[in-house]
């Protein structure tokens, strides 16, 4: 891929990540009161507002402030930056992982804007499962975190598979 071709796509997709996260926040904090829940599809889906200070399945939310604020806005911040300026401007990078790195980074940016903006915490509304089985409280910027992280090691592993087959076929 180009180096052009490599920054326009990083940026759409981090800047659209970021766009839908902080869009489906800002609906929730307008229209859910915090702690209020809404059950959906007989309760497979819930919308609740919760605001987190911690990261997923509020770990760190104990840690004291200037700890916490050490991890998730500067440490976060850089990771999120790290992870953009990889896929822009990495040479050796495929596409899927270009993509990967931009959703990374966008899911990553999406809640880092939380914690600027929102006494560090941030806003989590979504909520699946079946009976007492369910996940925990999470946001758009989650799911886009997550989908980067699967695409990412699907394409390493793809990546790992094609240099297998290479090696053998060369040995």
């Amino acid at each position: 891929m180009r180096t052009v071709s490599r920054i326009v796509l990083a940026s759409l997709l981090c800047l659209g990540c970021v766009g839908c996260d902080q869009a489906t926040k800002l609906v929730v904090r307008q229209n859910v009161v915090l702690g209020e829940s809404h059950s959906f599809l007989g309760d497979t889906f819930r919308l609740m507002h919760a605001e987190n200070p911690g990261a997923f399945l509020s770990l760190g939310e104990f840690l004291p402030d200037d700890i916490r604020a050490s991890i998730f806005i500067v440490g976060v911040g850089l990771a999120c930056l790290g992870a953009w300026l990889a896929a822009a401007f990495s040479p050796g990078l495929g596409r899927g992982q270009v993509v990967a790195l931009s959703l990374i980074a966008g899911g990553g940016f999406g809640n880092w804007i939380d914690r600027l903006t929102n006494d560090g915490r941030v806003t989590d509304f979504l909520n699946v499962g079946v009976g007492s089985v369910r996940t925990g409280i999470f946001n758009v910027a989650d799911v886009v975190l997550m989908a980067g992280l699967a695409i990412f090691l699907l394409s390493a592993r793809r990546d790992v598979s094609q240099n297998d087959s290479r090696f053998q076929r060369d040995s």
